[in-house]
């Protein structure tokens, strides 16, 4: 999926994949296999996919204005380019209910595209003044309903949790003051909330929305726990030797991809002397590599919306999948908020 880097001001570039190379090597695409494209978005790794070797290839996405991509694709590739409408967490009963059985090759590539941030009636950046939305199904909660229906301190812990904004406190305070004079809806007006008490943009450095704007994206779209409930599926609808490849774009998600991956591949250490002896569990993955891959110095210089990505695969072994467990922060879901 092509990131755009939301600061800024130019007109949308072309579509770019971002690692494009590195995710097509790490599939070790095969003729007559099955792959999940799990992130569709405008259809850069589905279509390369598909170019690169003759198989089956499913793509899922959320966002109902894929439309386009999806009918263009259709077209091209014919009964080897299959579109179900969702999301990737729900992998495992979308992949029953369409009748769809072991997968060789799952790609994730995670956070808000720059269809969506182009768009400015998406609500997704704050350099387009839009409805303070962000949804990227369309339903659900959205951005305007968190800032203006939550008390101050869970929207603290939000913006402290999913952006890491250290004055996360001082916006909540500046949220529930400017909402008592009228209800926050637009893009424009979170920003000017966030800017009298951060400070204007002053063109070196991220803007001072960008930590507020991620933490309630993330949020809205439960992000973190679409990706674990994603990560679970695939540990269970891989084939062993099937191939699991994750590009990331922030700390958070890179950090929960990290620690499944360790844990699954038996690399998480045995514990705490202190707590008790649990049964050894057989790795359900093997590591194509210890560390995160980035982007290349050329690719960020093309597309400099690569330089924040990170890639981990890992391949299925024939052991069984794990119990699913929680591997997401304390603050992991949005019910926990809304209880």
């Amino acid at each position: 999926m092509e990131r755009r880097d939301p600061t800024s001001t130019q007109a949308p570039h072309p579509h770019i994949s971002v690692m494009l190379d590195e995710v097509l090597a790490a599939l070790n695409l095969q003729a007559g296999e099955v792959y999940v494209d799990g992130t569709f978005g405008a259809g850069g790794y589905s279509e390369a996919i598909l170019q690169a070797a003759d198989c089956t290839l499913i793509a899922l996405d959320r966002d109902p204005n894929v439309a386009p991509h999806v009918a263009r694709l259709s077209q091209r590739f014919g009964a080897q380019f299959n579109f179900i409408s969702g999301c990737f967490g729900d992998l495992s009963d979308l992949l029953e209910d369409n009748g769809i059985g072991k997968l060789d090759g799952l790609v994730l590539d995670l956070g808000v595209s720059s269809m969506q941030l182009d768009e400015a009636e998406r609500g997704f950046s704050f350099m387009r003044d839009g409805p303070l939305d962000m949804r990227m199904s369309q339903d659900g909660i959205s951005a305007a309903d968190v800032v203006n229906e939550f008390d101050a301190a869970d929207i603290a812990q939000i913006l402290f949790v999913y952006g890491d904004e250290r004055r996360s406190r001082a916006i909540a305070r500046a949220i529930i003051e400017r909402r008592d004079i009228s209800p926050i809806i637009r893009t424009s007006e979170l920003v000017d909330v966030i800017t009298s008490v951060l400070g204007p943009h002053r063109g070196k450095g991220s803007h001072p929305a960008t930590r507020t704007f991620q933490a309630l994206r993330i949020f809205v779209n439960d992000e973190l726990g679409e990706l674990l409930n994603g990560l679970i599926a695939a540990e269970n609808c891989l084939v062993p030797g099937g191939r699991l490849v994750v590009v990331t774009f922030h700390s958070l998600e890179d950090r929960l991809v990290k620690k499944f991956f360790t844990s699954r591949s038996g690399q998480g250490g045995q514990g705490s002397r202190h707590m008790p002896a649990v049964a050894e569990v057989a790795p359900s993955f093997t590591l194509l590599s210890r560390k995160g891959q980035v982007a290349t110095d050329g690719e960020v210089a093309i597309n400099p919306r690569s330089r924040s990505a990170r890639m981990r695969g890992a391949v299925r072994t024939e052991a069984p999948a794990w119990p699913a467990d929680n591997l997401l922060p304390r603050l992991n879901a949005r019910t926990e908020l809304r209880a």
